[in-house]
């Protein structure tokens, strides 16, 4: 090479230096272990990140569907737990632009026994007609039918009810509650057998395990609610606008009743999910930049290693820009490289977390999910675009970050100075 004449920028030249000095030779095996630990970190780092994201997201979408899939999205109730003429309020709240449905509903605690065993449960009464338009119910019967869900004296319960309780389809299932009778010795336990007629599983443990469908008449009879519900659950066509619906409800109750939506029953639950879920991503964060600041110090060390090529290439006519790129290519290789393998990893995992999750529990014999204490039966994952493209993002701006100051020191480099004792 002529002197005084330069590559151009990103030129065949700079990358074929920076490529020799990617590889990796013996007498510079501790800078080649830091870039291979660079590249190791960066690839875990970005790789947990999507995962932990993705898993968020995956709970937060899971709970808040099988959630609003169950329960109204918004809720009517009197003061006095009795809500009387709930048929005319329905007809009134249905005829709403927006609202799919309004289920006038009776809920109370229980207790369930069979044989020795004995558990709590929430009852829901409602009509044939409400429970066929729960579609997280209707749709997911795993045994038996709704065929005879009108006016008798039947029930429906959660897979995992019947397996906690020892019971099955044709099964009687005793309720237990402290509403009983009055007499003059006082309250008296109401304690009646209702048939199971079908199994429900709708994938959270939470309502699978806990919650009885019984019909709305005889709900009334059990609980001593002649002609009076619980409430009316309302579901719209728009979750997320419940706020513009609950004016207009509140004008055709006459404000005599407590409307609540699901956002006001929910929001601590899915605040501490976002609060998480923020919290995780600075967490897991600290690993991609760990990473970065071992790019530096492979990058430091290189510099100090090269500076005799660096005075030889300096004297041959390259300027100190074009050592600053040969070393920002070298470093940002690293960077780049390990970003998009990480992105490649995060999302091979993601789409396989439960063959995963469920491979290294027979390995090692442990449960590593178990729905009593995550509320759903399988591990989910939801990997966000924009969320990805921002990991992405932040992984390559570290990369490059990390490698301006030790290329820009290479630059510094007097040749005279690195060539004298040469």
């Amino acid at each position: 090479m002529k002197k005084n004449q330069n590559p151009t920028p990103f030129s065949y030249f700079e990358w074929k230096i920076a490529g020799r000095y990617l590889k990796s030779k013996k007498k510079d095996g501790v800078i080649s272990i830091i870039a291979i630990f660079s590249l190791i970190g960066i690839i875990l780092g970005v790789a947990t990140l999507i995962i932990v994201l993705a898993v968020m997201n995956g709970f937060r979408t899971e709970l808040l569907d099988k959630i609003l899939g169950i329960n109204g999205h918004i809720t009517v109730q009197d003061y006095d737990g009795k809500l009387y003429d709930y048929q005319d309020y329905s007809k009134s709240i249905i005829s709403i632009s927006g609202i799919s449905n309004a289920i006038p509903i009776i809920d109370s605690q229980v207790m369930i026994s069979s044989g020795d065993i004995t558990n709590g449960a929430l009852i829901k009464g409602v009509t044939r007609e409400g429970i066929l338009s729960i579609n997280k119910i209707s749709q997911n019967i795993k045994l038996g039918s709704l065929d005879n869900f009108n006016n008798n004296e039947v029930i429906i319960i959660g897979t995992r009810m019947a397996i906690n309780m020892g019971v099955n389809v044709g099964d009687s299932l005793t309720l237990i509650s402290p509403k009983g009778a009055q007499t003059p010795f006082g309250t008296t336990p109401r304690v009646k057998s209702y048939q199971i007629i079908a199994l429900f599983e709708i994938g959270m443990s939470e309502y699978d395990g806990n919650i009885i469908y019984m019909p709305l008449l005889e709900a009334q009879r059990y609980f001593n609610k002649k002609d009076a519900v619980s409430g009316i659950e309302i579901f719209l066509d728009n979750p997320d606008e419940v706020e513009n619906y609950q004016e207009q409800i509140e004008n055709i109750t006459n404000n005599n009743f407590y409307v609540s939506s699901w956002k006001q029953k929910n929001s601590a639950f899915f605040t501490a999910l976002e609060v998480e879920r923020d919290l995780m991503f600075i967490i897991v964060s600290l690993i991609v930049l760990v990473a970065g600041l071992n790019i530096i110090s492979g990058l430091i060390m290189l510099v100090k290693d090269k500076t005799s090529d660096i005075a030889i290439l300096r004297t041959m006519g390259a300027s100190r820009n074009s050592i600053m790129r040969i070393f920002f290519i070298t470093g940002a290789f690293i960077g780049i490289t390990g970003t998009f393998i990480g992105v490649v990893v995060g999302i091979l995992f993601c789409n396989n977390i439960d063959f995963i999750r469920l491979l290294i529990s027979n390995i090692t014999g442990t449960d590593l999910f178990s729905p009593e204490m995550y509320y759903l039966t399988k591990l989910p994952a939801e990997i966000n675009i924009s969320e990805l493209i921002s990991v992405i993002i932040m992984s390559l701006s570290f990369s490059v970050i990390a490698t301006l100051y030790p290329s820009y020191r290479a630059s510094k480099v007097d040749p005279v100075v690195a060539l004298r004792y040469q």
